[in-house]
């Protein structure tokens, strides 16, 4: 039988994950080793031989979290926690004897946020997210992320998900505004789209005039709080697949490209990886030139904003 991958990048130099259909994933359960091969230094591989059509992002999500306890125990996912999602009281931390060694992703049901979900989840990281429905973001994600429901304006709730959080992503405008304490951050990673607000014209100017207010909010907040941040000025967002195109880093082009949603995600992830001496903003669409070190490409982006 003839196999047709079905594929999800990692975005690394020539990687893939394959997400398996319901037959090939029982098998995995038993013998996962037997869908896995290498191909160079980089790619690890999972090949579906009966799936025939590819699987929208959500099933992928499913697929890839429904691997089992030995893909859990893989990616380092925590032991499941008990149905109502909540943690006992042991485990709960203070302020003053707490390890700050989470993210928070502060919309986990944005389709961008949930991309950097599971970015992270691949980079075996700690993962809080504020969620609308707890129950919902369990059945999605299972023990992998840490879901915190309720409105962000919520005081009492926004301690609480900032609580053990050394960075914070921000797949979107409007959450900045609701930081009262920055203390004990480390990083603050905002995806903006305020060169395209500035950049519209005519009607559409119109009706992006309350997001590019929250948009300049988000980025000035983030200035003025004395974190390490860094504030990606992205292109105009686009559903099309990541890891495809090249990029574009060069100023003024964020407010007449485009950026991929995915790539989008992936950049927000990468650069939690690099923290800035104080801050980095920077503009970026899909274009041509290739990022084969993004570590590098960040020291590079930050040596340019230091000139």
């Amino acid at each position: 039988m003839a196999s047709s991958a079905l594929s999800l990048s990692v975005h690394q130099p020539n990687s893939q994950f394959i997400s398996p259909c319901l037959q090939c994933r029982k098998i995995w359960k038993n013998n996962p080793s037997s869908f896995f091969f290498s191909d160079g230094d980089y790619k690890r591989s999972v090949t579906c031989f009966s799936s025939k059509k590819k699987i929208g992002f959500m099933d992928q999500i499913l697929d890839y979290i429904e691997g089992g306890p030995k893909l859990r125990k893989w990616y380092g996912a925590p032991d499941l926690l008990p149905k109502d999602g909540s943690l006992s009281k042991e485990n709960e931390s203070t302020e003053e004897d707490e390890v700050r060694d989470a993210v928070l992703v502060t919309d986990g049901d944005n389709e961008i946020g949930q991309l950097v979900i599971l970015s992270l989840i691949i980079k075996r990281t700690r993962i809080k997210a504020l969620v609308k429905d707890k129950r919902v973001a369990m059945e999605a994600f299972g023990t992998y992320v840490e879901p915190i429901a309720g409105d962000a304006k919520d005081r009492s709730l926004l301690k609480k998900a900032l609580r053990g959080v050394r960075a914070v992503i921000c797949p979107n405008e409007g959450f900045i505004s609701n930081i009262e304490s920055w203390k004990g951050l480390q990083h603050v990673i905002l995806l903006s789209q305020l060169s395209v607000y500035r950049g519209s014209s005519g009607v559409q100017a119109i009706v992006t005039a309350n997001a590019r207010k929250m948009a300049e909010q988000d980025e000035s907040l983030v200035m003025a709080s004395g974190v390490p941040y860094t504030i990606i000025r992205a292109g105009l967002l686009v559903n099309a697949p990541g890891g495809n195109q090249g990029f574009n880093f060069k100023e003024g082009c964020a407010s007449q490209g485009k950026l991929s949603k995915e790539d989008a995600a992936f950049i927000c992830v990468e650069a939690f990886d690099t923290v800035p001496q104080k801050g980095l903003i920077f503009e970026v669409v899909n274009g041509e030139d290739k990022v084969m070190d993004w570590k590098e490409c960040f020291a590079t982006l930050i040596e340019k904003s230091e000139l």
